[in-house]
């Protein structure tokens, strides 16, 4: 029997009044309609404080990855989709970013606003890998904004999304100090060493922005035996993302509309259609799932008289 199309949509809700405000004069007919055919599953529950974010946490779970708060394996099971070797060793995704230090915080600026390509991003990291190499931490290229690295440190380390403390202060998203000591000696270090280096330098005559530390996530090892990553997989949808991140509701609210006519549309022919399908709704602390299944004669009534709006989903979600 094949896999039900499943669709996950992060930033769903956000727990703002501004947020609530937009919620209550949007209208998304697909997403309503689609909710009242299918049927509600038990909460992926979280917090705010979770250094996963709730999407993550139900995509890893759609893949049979490991879901511990922090320590889903994203960068090994990026090389295992890439059919790379694992070999059962501990792997973390290394972001270089960029740090504001405030007068009573530190912000993580967005990694993309960096500019940086393959070129500038391979000079950097040889520039930076032997400090990594000296504390056991063998760093590779995967893309401009992303490295792939190799520890044991990364074993049971709990890392916090890049998306926890992007445009935040990121101090409460730093991994455990006395778990990730190199790390945390390693921040003081590139920063030292990136702070007067004339790759900073040509990057300020261009009028760009210092890569001034690096974001660690997505560590651990994958489970035994690790999932098949050739088996049908979940679309996870970052279209609300931008808009969330940076409060814009009003973008939000346009994002949703244009989600609820795309995709949404799309999932919901299928399930009219007579295909099994899966919804995933992913807010900041919990993700909610809906799925086709048979549903009793109270359960159809109610959903046809009572539907679930949209500010109900931001108390659950």
């Amino acid at each position: 029997m094949p896999a039900p199309a499943h669709l996950i949509i992060a930033y769903a809700a956000g727990a703002s009044e501004a947020c609530h405000k937009t919620l209550q004069g949007l209208a998304l007919p697909h997403l309503q309609r689609l909710l009242a055919r299918l049927t509600m599953q038990p909460a992926v529950s979280g917090a705010q404080t979770s250094y996963s974010t709730p999407h993550e946490r139900a995509l890893a779970q759609a893949l049979g990855l490991p879901c511990a708060d922090g320590r889903i394996p994203w960068a090994a099971w990026h090389r295992h989709s890439l059919g790379l070797p694992a070999d059962a060793q501990a792997w973390a995704f290394v972001t270089p970013c960029q740090w504001q230090v405030g007068a009573d915080h530190v912000s993580l600026c967005d990694p993309e606003a960096l500019g940086l390509d393959e070129a500038a991003s391979r000079a950097l990291l040889a520039i930076v890998a032997p400090w990594f190499a000296q504390d056991g931490i063998h760093l590779h290229y995967d893309q401009p904004t992303r490295w792939l690295a190799r520890s044991e440190l990364f074993a049971t380390l709990a890392t916090a999304s890049l998306e926890r403390a992007l445009l935040r202060d990121l101090r409460p998203w730093l991994p455990d100090a006395r778990a990730a000591r190199p790390l945390h000696r390693l921040h003081s270090e590139m920063q030292m060493l990136l702070h007067t280096h004339a790759f900073n330098g040509a990057r300020a005559e261009r009028a760009q922005p210092p890569v001034n530390a690096f974001w660690v996530h997505g560590a651990g090892p994958l489970p035994r035996p690790a999932p098949d990553p050739g088996a049908p997989l979940p679309t996870l949808s970052h279209a609300l993302r931008d808009a969330a991140l940076r409060a814009d509701w009003s973008a939000w609210g346009s994002a949703w509309t244009t989600l609820d006519a795309g995709p949404v549309a799309e999932l919901l022919r299928q399930a009219a259609s007579g295909q099994s399908v899966r919804l995933t709704l992913c807010g900041e602390c919990h993700a909610i799932g809906w799925h086709s299944a048979p549903r009793g004669l109270v359960q159809r009534i109610r959903s046809y008289f009572k539907p679930l709006r949209m500010t109900d989903l931001q108390a659950m979600l």
